[in-house]
C-alpha cells in the first residue's frame, strides 16, 4: 500500500468512515458486506474470529449469509466447493492444519473453475503444535492453482477482500483466490482503517453475480462437472489454468486501478518502499515489511540506500516487476517465515532466483534467511540485523553463506531441564483392590470397587502445574477414571484443552507415555501404536510388561472432524480405549459450536439476538453411534456420580485388553463458556443425568443397561432445572422461547424412552 492516511482521505471517490480494527474484523467486514451466499467453516485459531464475528453480525441483522458448521476443514471445503457448483458466492476461512486438512479439496475447485474467496490467516503447521503465525501453511497453496494475495494490514485485508471475489469471477480468470495475512499480527493487532460506509457501495464495486457460465443449479441446462479425464485431455485442460492464473495478474491489475478511483488506495504488484535507488534490500511477505520500513528509513539517515519489497500478490508470481525493482540493487535479502527442507532456501528465494535469472545482466547478490517461525517476534533490530548480512555481501561482493536460519540458538547442557518426579509404573499404579469377574452365566462383567477413599492412595496420572481454567472438569474426570484402571498406561492425546494446557515444551504434566496427533487422526495413530506394540513382543524384539492399557483421550469435537478416525478404529476393534469428554463445544479454540451442543445452546458462532437463537439443530448422540459398530464395549459417566465411572473404568480395561475397542462419553463442566460458577460443577452434572439429558448406560456386549436411573429412584428432574445453572442455556427460560425449550425436551423424552425400551428389550 504505496500512499499515506492524509493523501488517503484527499482522494476517496466513495463515502468512507475511519475505525481502529484488526485483520479478521475486517474481514469479516468485508464479508458482511459482500453478502455471499454460503460460507462452510469450521474454527481453527487464529482464523476463528472471522466465522464469530459473521454469526453475531448476522444476529444482528447485518448479513444473510448461511453459515454452515463443518465436521472439519476437509468438510468445509467440500461445502464450499458444493457451494460454488451452484453459482452461489462463497467464503471461507482457515489456518495452519486446517489448510492442510481440506488442501487436497483445493485443486479440485481450481481444476474445475469454480471462484471462491478463502482468507488464510497464516500459522505455523504442526508438528510440533505452534498456534502462532509464519508462513508454513500459504507455502503449501502455491501449487494448488489459486490465486494469492498477500494482505500486510488490516486495511489491506478489507481491501484485498472487496478486490477478490472481483478477480475471481472475471471471465478472464473463474478462479478461487486466497488472501493471506499473518496470524496474531494482522489478524488480532488493531490499526486505524477506512472502510466503505454502505454495503451498496462494495456490491457496486464487485457487480452483479456472473451469469452464463455452467452451474449445477438449472435442471434444463444439465452439466457433468469434474469428469474422468485422460492424459491428452488433462494437459489440455490444466494449460487453460495456467493461461488463467497468468491472466489473473492482469485482471489484479485492471481491478487494482479500479479499486483505487474507488477508495483512493493503491496496490500493485509489488509493494516497493524506497527502491528508486536502493543498493540493499529486504523481500519480506506480509507484516515484517511494515517493520523494515522503519529500519529503512534510519539507515538512509545513516547513508545507506536502503529499500524494502513486499509482494501483494504472488500467484501469479510478479517475476517481470522484481526483475525491474532489482536492476540496481547489489544484495537482497529475502527473509521467509517457512523453509523448504533440503532446499537451500523457501520458495521466495527460488522464485525470485528463478526470476533474476531472466535478466542476464542482473548482478544482485541474494541471500536467503529463515526467520520468526511458530510466531517468534520480529522486531526493529532484527530487521537491522538482516539489512547488516546484505550492507556485508555488498561490500565484500559475494555473500559468505548464502542461507541460513535466523533467530535460532544452541542448546546449552546446563539449562536442559531437570525432572521434577521420578517416573511412576507398574505396582505403582496398581492398588490391587479392584477385581473384574466374567459372570458364566450372562458373559458379562462382574465389577467389584472399594470405598473411593481407599483408592486415593493411588497416585494420579497427571501432575500438578498445568495450565487448566479454574472449574474445568477434564482433569478431575480423566483422573476419576484413571483410578479405575490398573497398572501402565500409554496415552494419546487428541488437540484440544486437555493436551495444551498439559504439555507445553519443554514442560509435561504427564506421568506415562502421552503421544499428541491432530483431531482427526488421534484413533489410528493409537490403533498403530497398539499393533506395533504386540507385533514387536510376538517377535520377541520388545520386553516389556503385557499389561500395559493404551488409552486416546478427545474431547473439545474431536468426535466430530476425528469420528471418521474413531470409526475406522472401532470397527477394526484394536485392543483400545477412546474417552471422550464433552464440554459441549470447541473450546480450545474459544467456545465455537460443536456436533455435540445441544438444540439451543449458546456458543460463539451460534448466538442468540434478534436474527437466531442458539445452535439450530439437536446434540449428536456419539455413544450409539459407536455402539452400532458392534464394539464389546461403550459406556457413559460423569464425575458427580464417581462410584458408576470407576466401575465403568475397570470394565472398559477388561474389554480393551481382552477383547477388542472401548468407548466413553465423559460429560464435564466448561465454567469459562458454560458462563456458569465454578461451585456449581457438581450440580450440574448431576442436574444433567437427572434431567435425562446425559443418561448414565453402558452397551456391553451388544446389551443396554442403564446404570442409574432418575425415574426409578424418584430424583428425576425438569429440564430446566439444568439449564438454569448456565448463562449459555438461560434464554431457553424466557417466555419468548418456550416453543425451543419443548423441542429440546421433547428430543430428550425420546432418547431416553428408546435407551428404557433397549434396557427392557436386549435384542433392541
Amino acid at each position: 500500500m504505496a500512499m499515506i492516511e492524509k493523501d488517503i482521505e484527499m482522494t476517496n471517490r466513495a463515502v468512507q468512515e475511519t475505525t481502529f480494527a484488526s485483520g479478521n474484523e475486517m474481514a469479516a467486514l468485508a464479508a458482511s458486506q459482500i453478502n455471499y451466499h454460503i460460507m462452510g467453516y469450521f474454527p481453527i485459531t487464529p482464523s476463528t474470529e472471522i466465522a464469530q464475528l459473521l454469526d453475531q453480525m448476522k444476529g444482528r441483522g447485518e448479513h444473510e449469509t448461511k453459515l454452515i458448521p463443518a465436521d472439519g476443514e476437509h468438510g468445509s471445503a467440500g461445502i464450499c466447493y458444493g457451494a460454488s457448483l451452484m453459482g452461489a458466492r462463497v467464503l471461507n476461512a482457515t489456518s495452519a492444519n486446517g489448510l492442510m486438512y481440506m488442501l487436497e479439496q483445493l485443486p479440485v475447485q481450481s481444476g474445475t473453475r469454480f471462484p471462491m474467496v478463502l482468507n488464510l490467516v497464516t500459522r505455523s503447521v504442526s508438528g510440533p503444535l505452534d498456534i502462532h503465525g509464519d508462513h508454513s501453511d500459504l507455502y503449501f497453496t502455491l501449487n494448488t492453482g489459486w490465486v494469492v494475495l498477500l494482505a500486510r494490514t488490516p486495511q489491506a485485508v478489507y481491501d484485498m477482500n472487496v478486490m477478490a471475489l472481483k478477480i475471481a469471477e472475471h471471465e478472464d480468470v473463474r478462479l478461487p483466490v486466497i488472501i493471506a495475512y499473518d496470524g496474531f499480527f494482522t489478524s488480532h493487532q488493531k490499526r486505524k482503517v477506512h472502510y466503505f460506509r454502505d454495503r451498496e457501495t462494495v456490491q457496486g464495486f464487485i457487480g452483479p453475480r456472473k451469469e452464463g457460465f455452467p452451474t449445477a443449479a438449472d435442471p434444463k441446462r444439465p452439466v457433468t462437472i469434474g469428469a474422468h479425464m485422460g492424459g491428452d485431455d488433462l494437459i489440455n485442460n490444466h494449460y487453460q489454468q495456467s493461461v488463467a492464473l497468468y491472466r489473473a495478474g492482469d485482471v489484479f491489475r485492471q481491478v487494482a486501478a479500479e479499486y483505487e478511483a474507488w477508495s483512493g488506495r493503491r496496490y500493485e504488484p509489488l509493494d516497493l518502499y524506497r527502491m528508486e535507488d536502493a543498493e540493499v534490500a529486504l523481500f519480506l511477505l506480509n507484516s515484517a515489511a511494515e517493520t523494515a520500513k522503519d529500519v529503512a528509513d534510519r539507515l538512509r539517515k545513516q547513508g545507506v540506500k536502503a529499500g524494502v519489497i513486499s509482494p501483494n500478490i504472488i500467484r501469479p508470481f510478479p517475476a517481470e516487476e522484481i526483475r525491474q525493482a532489482l536492476k540496481h540493487v547489489k544484495a537482497l535479502l529475502i527473509g521467509e517465515r517457512a523453509d523448504s527442507y533440503g532446499a537451500h532456501g523457501a520458495n521466495m528465494t527460488h522464485e525470485v532466483k528463478a526470476a533474476l535469472q531472466e535478466d542476464q545482466n542482473n548482478q544482485t547478490i541474494v541471500l536467503s534467511r529463515v526467520y520468526g517461525l511458530g510466531g517468534k517476534d520480529f522486531y526493529a533490530e532484527d530487521a537491522e540485523a538482516l539489512f547488516r548480512m546484505a550492507i556485508d555481501a555488498m561490500e565484500k561482493g559475494k555473500a559468505e553463506k548464502t542461507f541460513d536460519y535466523f533467530g535460532h540458538v544452541p542448546g546449552r547442557l546446563e539449562r536442559q531441564p531437570k525432572r521434577l518426579l521420578e517416573p511412576l509404573h507398574g505396582d505403582a499404579f496398581r492398588s490391587g483392590l479392584i477385581h473384574v469377574t466374567v459372570d458364566d452365566k450372562t458373559k458379562r462383567l462382574n465389577v467389584k470397587i472399594p470405598p473411593l477413599r481407599a483408592l486415593t492412595a493411588k497416585p494420579k496420572r497427571l501432575a500438578p502445574g498445568h495450565g487448566a481454567c479454574p472449574g474445568c472438569g477434564i482433569f478431575p474426570g480423566l483422573e476419576l477414571f484413571f483410578k479405575g484402571i490398573e497398572g501402565d498406561i500409554v496415552v494419546l492425546f487428541q488437540t484440544g484443552c486437555a493436551y495444551v494446557v498439559s504439555a507445553a515444551y519443554p514442560y509435561s504434566s504427564h506421568k506415562q507415555t502421552m503421544v499428541h496427533n491432530l483431531f482427526q487422526n488421534g484413533a489410528a495413530t493409537l490403533s498403530g501404536m497398539v499393533e506395533a506394540f504386540f507385533e514387536l513382543k510376538r517377535r520377541g524384539e520388545l520386553d516389556v510388561s503385557d499389561d500395559v492399557t493404551f488409552v486416546m483421550v478427545t474431547g473439545d469435537g474431536g468426535m466430530d472432524i476425528g469420528m471418521g478416525s474413531a470409526i475406522g478404529a472401532a470397527l477394526r476393534n484394536h485392543k483400545l480405549i477412546i474417552i471422550e469428554y464433552d464440554n459441549e463445544g470447541y473450546m480450545n479454540t474459544g467456545a465455537q459450536m460443536s456436533y455435540s451442543t445441544p438444540m439451543g445452546h449458546m456458543t460463539t458462532t451460534t448466538g442468540v439476538g434478534k436474527g437466531q437463537r442458539g445452535k439450530s439443530f439437536h446434540h449428536k448422540d456419539t455413544p450409539q453411534i459407536m455402539a452400532a459398530t458392534n464394539i464389546p464395549y461403550v459406556f457413559t459417566g460423569t464425575e458427580a456420580f464417581p462410584q458408576d465411572l470407576v466401575k465403568k473404568a475397570a470394565k472398559a480395561q477388561w474389554y480393551a485388553q481382552h477383547e477388542g475397542t472401548v468407548y466413553g462419553k465423559l460429560l464435564i463442566t466448561c465454567p469459562l463458556n458454560w458462563k456458569s460458577e465454578e461451585r456449581y460443577g457438581e450440580t450440574i452434572l448431576q442436574a444433567a443425568v437427572n434431567s435425562c439429558f446425559f443418561p448414565l448406560y453402558e452397551v456391553e456386549r451388544g446389551k443396554t443397561t442403564i446404570t442409574y436411573d432418575p425415574e426409578a429412584k424418584g430424583r428425576r428432574v425438569p429440564l430446566r432445572e439444568w439449564l438454569k445453572y448456565m448463562g449459555k442455556t438461560k434464554h431457553l427460560l424466557r417466555k419468548e422461547n418456550e416453543d425451543l425449550l419443548r423441542e429440546l425436551e421433547e428430543e430428550v423424552e425420546r432418547r431416553w424412552t428408546i435407551l428404557k425400551a433397549k434396557h427392557e428389550h436386549p435384542y433392541l
